[in-house]
């Protein structure tokens, strides 16, 4: 049972809902209560000593064990600085493709940990998706990941895909990338993509707003000190780059000029710590004149879509298929992956 709610009262050019997506499975809880016994404990002692040297590169080759869906073909392209990888579901067109951006709080995940998830995107969406093994902390920048973010796209451009098939997409940290990289295409004067979808998105690196919401003391995966504690590491990584002996200001997705982006989705649980970088964005969008559909579903954890087992995943995945194929695209015959 899904219920809709109206669009904000104040007068916008866009057109944006928030839907309230209700009913949550056993394993949905289930999900909750190991993750609230084993990661956020983790990510608690984490939180308190940041710049400790963490095995973080561990946590992608741990990725290995988990393979995409069967019959997915992958394949790994170089883009300036980093790597990608093709990711093409089985049967999919070359209708659509998909940029991808992977979440993992800008220190930690990679193609081998989302392998999964984005070849059931790729499935969902009906085209390959391009997913970028970006340059993370603590040895870069936030700003150099949206860099290859940007690099990801001008290389599906030199593919042959036009603006109008190119959607960018990400999960938690990927979120805030997936708008950075949007905003700075803009600013370059590179075209506008089809859209943007995201899941569970990271998009204010101030955790005021975080700490201060209800999901502070109730969120499954973080801790309230995670997300200060990140801020931190943020801080001082940048503090080793700058310009004229002066480091530039990070702007947050929330706090940008948003005109001129595509439709946006977003999709976050109602119990989870970013639901409060979610909405604010969608209000942000809204103001800004930006299509957005809000989806918030019930009782679900962070960046739930990439747990198969869950029903409530799967039935995120159709709908983020929906969104991408509501999207007006002329069939191309290429094969660009």
């Amino acid at each position: 049972m899904t219920t809709v709610l109206s669009a904000p009262s104040q007068p916008s050019t866009s057109s944006s809902t928030r839907l309230d997506v209700h009913g949550r499975s056993l394993g949905s809880r289930a999900l909750a209560t190991y993750l609230q016994l084993t990661v956020r404990p983790f990510l608690t002692v984490w939180s308190k000593a940041p710049d400790l040297p963490w095995p973080m590169g561990l946590v992608d080759y741990a990725g290995m064990l988990v393979p995409p869906l069967k019959g997915t073909k992958v394949s790994t392209v170089m883009l300036a600085d980093c790597k990608a990888e093709w990711i093409r579901a089985e049967g999919v067109s070359n209708d659509r493709v998909v940029l991808y951006l992977h979440g993992g709080a800008f220190v930690c995940c990679g193609l081998n940990t989302h392998r999964r998830l984005t070849s059931r995107v790729s499935q969902s969406v009906d085209g390959p998706v391009l997913s970028v093994d970006y340059r993370m902390m603590p040895r870069n920048p936030i700003a150099h990941a949206v860099e290859d973010g940007v690099d990801g796209y001008r290389f599906l451009l030199d593919s042959g895909y036009r603006p109008d098939q190119i959607f960018i997409a990400g999960d938690s940290a990927g979120g805030y990338l997936a708008f950075m990289v949007s905003l700075m295409l803009r600013d370059l004067g590179l075209p506008t993509p089809a859209g943007i979808f995201t899941m569970s998105p990271l998009t204010d690196m101030d955790p005021t707003n975080k700490i201060e919401h209800d999901n502070a003391s109730r969120c499954a995966v973080f801790p309230s000190g995670a997300v200060p504690a990140l801020t931190v590491l943020a801080d001082r990584v940048d503090a080793k780059i700058v310009v004229d002996g002066v480091r530039g200001p990070r702007v947050s997705p929330v706090d940008a000029d948003l005109t001129g982006l595509p439709p946006v989705l977003i999709q976050a649980g109602s119990s989870e710590m970013v639901l409060a970088d979610a909405e604010l964005m969608a209000d942000r969008l809204d103001a800004a004149g930006v299509d957005c559909e809000l989806e918030v579903w019930e009782g679900q954890v962070h960046v739930f879509q990439a747990a198969d087992f869950l029903p409530e995943a799967h039935r995120a995945l159709r709908k983020i298929g929906r969104f991408v194929k509501s999207r007006r695209a002329i069939p191309v015959a290429q094969d660009s992956a």
